[in-house]
Formats: C-alpha cells, sequence, structure tokens
C-alpha cells in the first residue's frame, strides 16, 4: 500500500517525482468523472436492487408450497452464462428505426402500452445505458442473493418469530424487528459481494 502511493506521486514512467499533479489531472477530466460517477450508480443502485430483490423473494417465497419452484425460476438466470445472458437482453432491447415494427421486447411492449412512444435505443442512449444494463445485473444476480439470503432466512430460530407474534407483532414488524436484524451479517457479506 505504501509502496502504491509512493509510485501514484510519481509521473507514467516512475522517473521524476510529480506529487499530486497526477490526481489533479484525473480528478479534472471530464471522462474520469463520468467513469467514477457511474460506478457511484452501480454501486447504489445494482447492489441495493439485487439484494433487495434477492431478500424480497427469500422472504416472501419462505411459507408457500411451490417456494422450491419459485427460486428455482428467480435462480435460473445464474445458471446461464454471461454470453448467453446478454445475447438475450440484447434481443430484449433491440431498436427498430421508427415505421418499423420493433422486434425488441422492451420498445415493443412500451410502444403497445404508451400510444405515440418513440422506440428507444436502450443500449447507447445516455442515461438509459446505464439504467438497462443495471436491470440486466440485476436480473442476473437476483437468484445468487435470494439463495443466500433464504439460507440465512431458515437459520433464525422459529421460536424467537413466534414469540413476536404472541407478542402482537404483524408480519411487517417481525421482519423489520426480528427477520432483518437477525440476517443482517449475511445482508452485509451478500452486499459485499455484489459491490465487488
Amino acid at each position: 500500500t505504501v509502496e502504491t502511493i509512493y509510485l501514484s506521486l510519481l509521473n507514467a514512467t516512475s522517473t521524476p517525482f510529480v506529487g499530486l499533479s497526477t490526481y489533479v489531472a484525473v480528478f479534472t477530466d471530464p471522462q474520469t468523472l463520468t467513469a467514477l460517477r457511474n460506478n457511484v450508480i452501480w454501486l447504489v443502485f445494482f447492489t441495493g436492487f439485487s439484494v433487495g430483490f434477492g431478500l424480497l423473494v427469500a422472504v416472501l417465497a419462505d411459507r408457500v408450497r411451490y417456494e422450491s419452484a419459485v427460486k428455482s425460476v428467480v435462480f435460473l438466470p445464474m445458471a446461464i452464462s454471461f454470453v448467453a445472458a446478454s445475447v438475450i437482453w440484447r434481443f430484449m432491447y433491440d431498436w427498430r428505426p421508427p415505421g418499423a415494427p420493433q422486434t425488441g421486447t422492451v420498445n415493443a411492449f412500451l410502444m403497445a402500452v404508451i400510444p405515440g412512444l418513440q422506440a428507444q435505443t436502450w443500449l447507447i442512449t445516455v442515461p438509459w445505458n446505464n439504467i438497462a444494463l443495471i436491470v440486466v445485473g440485476v436480473w442476473a444476480w437476483t437468484g445468487f442473493n435470494m439463495v443466500i439470503l433464504s439460507a440465512a432466512l431458515k437459520g433464525i430460530p422459529a421460536e424467537l418469530l413466534e414469540a413476536g407474534r404472541v407478542d402482537g407483532a404483524n408480519e411487517i414488524q417481525i421482519f423489520r424487528y426480528i427477520t432483518v436484524p437477525q440476517m443482517a451479517s449475511t445482508i452485509a457479506v451478500v452486499a459485499t459481494t455484489m459491490v465487488i
């Protein structure tokens, strides 16, 4: 770490000492600032939605008869390669010129639901491209989060949940005051994994 900090104070060939001028150049470059902004957007939204949806599915599917079927469907995107996922979502976001029939599922659906809406080039139009790619990431990783969080949910002692119900807590209060605190360390691990 110390050597890395020292090397960051040198120029590209690591010969003359340039001090903080490299940092000034990096943090005043518009392209670098755009890249940093996009990283923050991904950190917040990708992590939040993938962990949030994973927790939501784990909790909602926990006590239903068809739990394994629901979890299998949600986990399915993890079973395919990222290349296959990218091909699937490229077709989902496909765009055709105005007047041509839209073969992309997203454009076709939105144009059918909202009359007069023009087809969008989702993967190249700012800011929709970031949002579209975050949706793909959330779709792909929600199943992973659900499996880990579901295992943590199954590890909560039933006596704690029953004690909360006996004390008059409703399901939202049980989730907020018992389930989430009991799963806090697992949620932190899953969120950290998503950040990485």
